[in-house]
């Protein structure tokens, strides 16, 4: 390796007594040594990238190769990094390559050894399935240093099938890989060994399974995800394997690791972190541990990565998994001032540059400089120090600057927490008499102080508040105090606490929520504020607490977006999810029904909004959903059985058609969706270029079930939507979907009076345009024929005794809004009664499905005077509201009878007027009732 320029060397000899390693390997191996001299690779036109990694060879010890070749790639990565040759940044991307590469090789031999045992599981497309190999740590960062050990996690797609006389399932053969693998790579043989690997950043650490699905792994984050094993997974990669798999595990995760709010309890969570090692670095006395010691490595990360937590979920430019870049971001976005992200920087390299000197003296994973003088010097001249104690000074200057720059990160960084009375801190922790407490709680505004006390003891009592360890307690009791300050700024203070409270007990394990609303009091002050408001808006929240995320930007939690800003939101939700992942899919959807509707509710309760707009943006968010639910519904059946068509090979279409409240555009909170599927194309027509084939018939019959399923059934993260579909043609007697044509016929032919009444509500709302056409155009025709205008009465006025005798829930105390003489439900009989008996010759008249704009075009048409009309409209606008309201209590509509006699009475009279009592000569002589 010796050549003849003089400055070669002494380079060589500056290395040799810089590397053991290196003296030892070259005069154990003189024959590599100048092939490496001979190929360029150790002077300044080379590189330190390594070699491709051996193969699996029949015949050939994979092992002694794979432990040859790593020896090599490091004694020249070595060579360059101590000969000056490369900095820091190409030293560790080529340790990271070599490291990337072992694995990969390592992992093909144990899949060919497991595979020549036992049947490999296929993927999707019939080729072998592999494992995901997720680097961890500084591997995932592309940051090893040079003597390390390298943080495995083992995943695999679950999507991956086995053949039926397979004697292993899939878990336990990527398990047997798994296994191989790591004994290839850190078995200590003659040879040496490949790599240390470390599997306890798996689920459960040791005691969990070696290998887990994807859907396993997000389990287990999702519900046993810890804080430290967010900080893990900050820097992931997959490094070998099926990257595709390993790629989506990562971002199945990002929610998990990147908070959508600014998660300053992040802070705490990692000074404890800091704490626990402090106190194993004093126990060990490994103050010269430049890794984990005070101003060490791992302080650096400590700032970068904390920042990437808290932030990173909202800047996703910081969501790298190299630190470096990182600091450099986080200078550009002002997190840090720019001369302390230099600094940390350059205290960064000298820290990186001096752990990789330590470890390269003899190839053992150290990071504590030495405490014999002559071993330090060794390390002082390989760092370019011409004496020891320069050496001593600068590394100590070093730490102690690194140590200086985290306390006052850590210290400065932590957001302020409002102040609370420290009465409120005694009265959670049980140190008040009642009395006292009582008191106390009336200064705040509470008027039913016992109300509240009663509360607090029903969460100090919960079985997860007392399986709480300290930390989650401290969380509770920088809360609660916190929240019954903040009560005297609602207009319901009692309420306030207490429903917040019911939001708190369902979340009281989940210490990022509690660290949510402690540390951002707006997002606080607009819980409160909408627990204060609505019970159903707290019912929401407490069902789904993920919601809390919504408050966190007032501008947009009270300006509900628009249906185009809706759909692209949508769009974007469910492009971040794999499209086979069904479940996936699913909930994101409901998570963005829940949202939109969240905003929709926050800018009612505080009167951003008339009702007639919060009606027409919920209706929006419905028919969003509708459509990606059809569009999800819609692959994966023709993905299965092919596309329908007809003879001549058109395809055929489907559509949804809207009834009830959906139909009439006046959806509320809570309404279920009435719904009617309609196809058209022979029902003996086939499908086509799918692996089965399905008549039409039963085809659109199973995507009507898709749609349903997809829709109404219950997920982790709730139900989207329930479905009625009792409206179809003969209603649950009824087939679920209807070709249009037969229902054309049915609605001509065999349709109730009442049929023809639900009608006048429903509209197309997704699916083909050109069925939605057809539907339009017999819905059209249908209101449009001329009727006996007395039978037409008695048959409505039938239907309505009939419905106010089985619904009407009135007492002597109070009205049912919807079912009372003079309500809700006589209004629209009234429109709907219109609407059929005389668009015959006012087309306009049933243009509309919303009773208001039929009503108004009575007017119009002159069938009805102004004043009548607006008897009607202004009352109907009321009782909605009314009924609305209550519905946000979580109430029933009852009104007092006092409440618009007047207007009761004069409605009772219109009624009278248009359709009169002639109930017991109905044309119809059966008993059917809307949705029988």
């Amino acid at each position: 390796m010796t050549q003849d320029n003089n400055t070669d060397r002494a380079r060589s000899e500056v290395i040799d007594e810089a590397s053991r390693f290196v003296a030892q390997w070259r005069s154990r191996h003189p024959d590599r040594a100048a092939a490496l001299v001979s190929q360029g690779r150790l002077d300044s036109t080379g590189t330190a990238m390594p070699e491709p990694a051996p193969t699996v060879v029949e015949g050939e010890d994979l092992s002694a190769a794979l432990r040859a070749y790593r020896d090599e790639s490091l004694v020249v990565i070595a060579w360059r990094d101590l000969g000056g040759l490369d900095d820091l940044e190409a030293t560790l991307a080529a340790l990271s390559c070599l490291a990337d590469r072992c694995i990969e090789a390592g992992l093909r031999a144990a899949e060919q050894a497991v595979a020549a045992r036992y049947k490999p599981p296929r993927d999707d497309g019939g080729e072998p399935a592999r494992l995901a190999v997720i680097g961890m740590g500084k591997l995932g960062g592309c940051e090893l240093n040079f003597s390390s050990d390298v943080d495995l996690v083992f995943a695999y797609d679950e999507s991956a099938t086995l053949p039926a006389d397979a004697d292993i399932d899939v878990a336990g053969y990527f398990r047997k890989v798994a296994q191989r693998l790591v004994r290839m790579l850190s078995e200590n043989t003659a040879e040496g060994f490949v790599y240390r690997v470390d599997t306890r950043l798996r689920p459960f650490g040791d005691a969990g399974a070696l290998v887990a699905s994807l859907p396993a792994m997000e389990s287990y984050y999702q519900n046993h995800g810890r804080e430290w094993e967010r900080y893990a997974w900050v820097k992931a990669r997959p490094v070998a394997g099926d990257k595709a798999a390993g790629n989506a595990l990562i971002r199945m995760l990002r929610p998990f690791v990147y908070r959508r709010y600014l998660d300053y309890g992040t802070f705490e969570s990692i000074r404890d972190m800091k704490r626990l090692i402090d106190t194993q670095v004093r126990r060990t006395d490994a103050a010269n541990d430049i890794k984990r010691g005070i101003g060490g490595i791992r302080e650096i990360e400590f700032v970068a990565q904390a920042f990437q937590l808290i932030r990173g979920g909202q800047e996703p430019d910081l969501q790298d998994a190299r630190l470096r870049p990182t600091l450099a971001r986080l200078a550009d976005a002002g997190h840090l001032a720019a001369e302390t992200a230099s600094q940390l920087d350059a205290d960064y390299v000298y820290l990186r540059r001096l752990e990789n000197r330590l470890q390269m003296v003899a190839d053992q994973q150290t990071h504590e400089l030495p405490s014999d003088s002559a071993d330090r010097d060794v390390i002082a001249r390989a760092m370019g120090f011409a004496d020891l104690a320069a050496f001593d000074t600068e590394t100590e200057t070093v730490r102690h600057r690194v140590h200086e720059a985290f306390d006052r990160i850590f210290i400065e960084s932590t957001a302020p927490t409002p102040a609370a009375d420290e009465a409120l801190d005694a009265l959670w922790a049980g140190q008040l008499e009642r009395g006292a407490a009582e008191t106390l709680l009336t200064g705040y505004g509470v008027d039913a102080p016992g109300v509240v006390l009663d509360a607090l003891d029903g969460l100090h009592d919960q079985r997860l508040y007392r399986m709480l360890g300290d930390r989650g307690r401290r969380w509770i009791a920088r809360l609660v105090p916190l929240i019954i300050a903040a009560a005297g700024r609602t207009n319901e203070a009692t309420g306030a606490i207490t429903r917040t409270l019911r939001v708190v007990s369902e979340i009281v394990g989940r210490s990022n929520y509690i660290a949510l609303l402690v540390e951002h009091p707006a997002a606080l002050a607009t819980l409160m504020r909408l627990c204060a408001a609505s019970s159903w808006i707290t019912s929401r929240i407490a069902e789904q607490p993920a919601l809390l995320d919504t408050l966190l930007d007032a501008r947009q939690l009270y300006r509900p977006a628009s249906r185009a800003e809706l759909a692209a939101t949508l769009d974007a939700d469910r492009a971040a999810i794999d499209e086979t992942d069904l479940e996936g899919q699913m909930n994101a959807l409901r998570r963005f029904q829940q949202s939109a509707t969240l905003r929709i509710a926050a800018a009612d309760v505080t009167d951003a909004m008339p009702l007639m707009i919060v009606s027409d943006r919920l209706t929006e968010v419905a028919e969003v959903v509708l459509g990606a639910a059809l569009s999800m519904a819609w692959q994966q059946m023709t993905m299965r059985f092919g596309v329908p068509v007809d003879a001549a090979g058109r395809e055929s279409a489907f559509a949804i058609v809207a009834y009830g409240k959906l139909g009439g555009l006046e959806l509320g909170y809570a309404s279920d969706l009435d719904l009617v599927f309609v196809y058209d194309g022979p029902n003996e027509g086939q499908t086509v270029d799918g692996p089965r084939s399905l008549t039409n018939q039963v085809f659109f019959t199973r995507l009507a079930q898709r749609l349903i399923h997809i829709l109404s059934t219950q997920t982790i993260a709730g139900r989207a939507y329930e479905i009625d579909m009792r409206l179809r043609p003969s209603g649950n007697a009824g087939l679920m979907v209807t070709h249009v044509e037969a229902f054309a016929t049915y609605q001509f032919e065999k349709a109730w009076t009442w049929e023809h009444q639900a009608l006048v509500r429903a509209r197309y709302v997704a699916g083909a345009p050109g069925l939605g056409a057809r539907f339009d155009e017999i819905r059209r025709t249908v209101l449009a024929r001329e009727r006996d205008l007395g039978a037409l009465a008695g048959d409505v006025a039938a239907m309505r005794d009939r419905m106010r005798r089985v619904k009407d829930e009135s007492s002597a105390q109070a009205f049912d809004i919807k079912q009372m003489p003079g309500g809700l439900i006589d209004i629209e009989f009234m429109a709907q009664y219109a609407a059929l008996a005389y668009s015959h010759r006012h087309a306009e008249i049933s243009r509309f499905t919303d009773a208001i704009r039929i009503l108004e075009s009575v007017e119009s048409a002159g069938l009805a005077d102004r004043a009548d009309i607006k008897v009607l409209t202004d009352a109907y606008r009321h009782d909605r509201r009314f009924a609305h309201a209550a519905a946000l209590r979580e109430e029933r509509a009852m009104m007092s009878r006092e409440a618009q006699a007047a207007d009761r009475d004069r409605i009772a009279a219109l009624w009278q007027a248009w359709i009169g009592d002639i109930a017991a000569t109905p044309s119809e002589a059966g008993t059917e009732t809307p949705g029988g």
